[in-house]
C-alpha cells in the first residue's frame, strides 16, 4: 500500500522529523502568547497550504477561527478532516464561508469582526497560469488588486499579526505568477507604515492540490502516462512543514519580514526523478517513452500488475520556466542565524502610498482598454519590475500532458 506521508519524508524531502520542528519548540511560549485566545482569519483555508497552518496553530488553541475560501467542496472536506481528527482542538467559535475574498460579502464579514490574526492564501500559484492576457489579467487581479483590497480593509481593524504567502518565484522572477507575486510583496510593503506584515517564500510543496505530484495519483488511478520535465530543478517541503513555515513567519515575523527555508543546492529534485522514486515504491519501474502519443498508447494497453510504467520526460520549453529556483537574490539583506530552520530577508524597501497607487492605477488602465495583448502586460509589469527578465517560448503548460 502505497503511503503519501512516508513517500514524502524518504524519497522527497528526506526528513523524518520537520524541518521547523526545533524552532516550534524553541519559540512555544511566544506562539502561545500570541495564538491563545485570539481571532483568526484564513483566507484560502482550504487548500493544502492554508489548510495545513490552520493545523499548525490550532495545537495553540486560538478563541475562534473563520475559514474562507472559494471551493465549497474543499472547505467542507476540511471541516470534516479537522472534526474527524483524534484529538484535534477545535475553538468552539468556528465557521466557514464559501466566497471570494475580493467581493463584497467578504467586506461585510471582515467589517462585522475584530480579527486578530489574519494569513492569507488565495492566490494564483501556478506558472500554467500564464496563457494570454485574459489569464494573466485574472492573476493580477487576484495576487495584487485583491490582496490591496485585503489590507485595505486591515488598514480599518489593524490586525496584531497580518500574513499573505509569496513564492521562491519572486526571486529574480523569470514568469508572470512570480513576478505578480514580487509586486504583491511591494504592495504589502507599502501598508507596513500602518500595521505589522510579514511573508514567506518557499519550495514547491510536495503532493499539493494541483502540483505536479499530485497529478501522479490521478495518473495511475486513472491508468494514465506520468509526465514531467526532466531538467527542472526545484526545493521542497512537506505539507505539514508549509504550514509551520506560514505560522512561524506570520506570528514571529517582524513587520517586513520575508522568510523562507532554509535549504540548500543540494536538496533540489528533478520532477522526473521523484516519478521515477514514487513508480519504484508502487512495485513499478518506468517504462520510458520517446513521445506523449507513444506513452498515452502504452497506457492504454497497461494492466494491473504490469510492472513496467509509461512515462515521458521532457526537456522544458514552455514559457516562465526556470531551470531551478532561489529565494532571495544578491540585493537582499539575509539573517540566517536567528532560526534553526529558516532564513530570513530583512526588508529595507517600503513602497510609498503613491507608488502604490501609481502601480494599480496604471494596470486598471490597461486591463480597461479592450485591445492588450500580453506583450503589453509583461511591459508594464517590466516597468514596474526592471529585473524582471521574462521567458517567453510561445508554448503554455495547457499544451502538456
Amino acid at each position: 500500500m502505497f503511503n503519501q506521508q512516508e513517500f514524502i519524508k524518504k524519497y522527497v524531502t528526506k526528513r523524518e522529523k520537520s524541518f521547523f520542528s526545533k524552532d516550534i519548540m524553541d519559540n512555544k511560549d511566544q506562539l502561545s502568547k500570541n495564538i491563545k485566545g485570539k481571532s483568526v482569519l484564513v483566507i484560502g483555508g482550504a487548500g493544502t497550504i492554508g489548510s495545513s497552518f490552520i493545523k499548525a496553530i490550532l495545537p495553540f488553541e486560538p478563541s475562534k477561527l473563520v475559514v474562507v475560501d472559494y471551493s465549497e467542496n474543499e472547505l467542507t472536506e476540511l471541516t470534516r478532516d479537522l472534526r474527524s481528527d483524534y484529538n484535534k482542538f477545535i475553538p468552539q467559535d468556528y465557521i466557514t464561508y464559501p466566497f471570494d475574498f475580493g467581493g463584497e460579502i467578504f467586506k461585510k464579514l471582515f467589517r462585522g469582526n475584530n480579527f486578530e490574526i489574519v494569513a492569507c492564501f488565495a492566490a494564483h500559484k501556478h506558472v500554467r497560469s500564464e496563457k494570454d492576457h485574459l489569464a494573466i489579467e485574472a492573476m493580477v487581479r487576484n495576487n495584487v488588486f485583491n490582496t490591496n483590497s485585503l489590507l485595505a480593509l486591515c488598514n480599518e481593524q489593524k490586525p496584531e499579526h497580518f500574513f499573505s504567502v509569496s513564492t521562491d518565484k519572486a526571486a529574480n522572477p523569470v514568469n508572470v505568477m512570480g513576478a505578480s507575486k514580487k509586486i504583491m510583496e511591494n504592495i504589502l510593503m507599502s501598508y507596513t507604515y500602518d500595521f505589522k506584515i510579514s511573508t514567506a517564500r518557499f519550495a514547491n510543496v510536495a503532493f499539493s492540490n494541483g502540483s505536479l505530484l499530485y497529478g501522479f495519483n490521478n495518473r495511475i488511478m486513472k491508468r494514465q502516462p506520468l509526465s514531467s520535465p526532466s531538467d527542472v530543478k526545484r526545493y521542497f517541503v512537506s505539507p505539514i512543514e508549509s504550514g509551520q513555515l506560514c505560522m512561524l513567519a506570520c506570528i514571529l515575523g517582524e513587520s517586513r519580514d520575508i522568510f523562507f527555508p532554509k535549504l540548500d543546492e543540494t536538496q533540489m529534485m528533478t520532477f522526473s526523478s521523484i516519478a521515477e522514486l514514487y513508480l519504484r515504491e508502487r512495485g513499478m519501474e518506468p517504462d520510458y517513452c520517446n513521445s506523449e502519443e507513444e506513452a498515452r498508447s502504452k497506457a492504454k494497453q497497461w494492466n494491473p500488475g504490469d510492472k513496467r510504467y509509461p512515462v515521458f520526460f521532457f526537456k522544458s520549453d514552455t514559457s516562465g520556466e526556470k531551470p531551478f529556483e532561489e529565494f532571495f537574490t544578491m540585493k537582499d539583506t539575509v539573517e540566517m542565524n536567528q532560526f534553526s530552520g529558516l532564513g530570513v530577508i530583512k526588508n529595507d524597501f517600503i513602497p510609498s502610498i503613491k507608488d502604490r497607487e501609481k502601480i494599480l492605477t496604471e494596470f486598471e488602465e490597461l486591463f480597461e482598454r479592450g485591445d492588450i495583448n500580453k506583450v503589453q502586460i509583461v511591459n508594464l509589469i517590466n516597468k514596474h519590475l526592471p529585473d524582471f527578465k521574462h521567458i517567453e517560448t510561445g508554448k503554455s503548460l495547457d499544451q502538456k500532458m
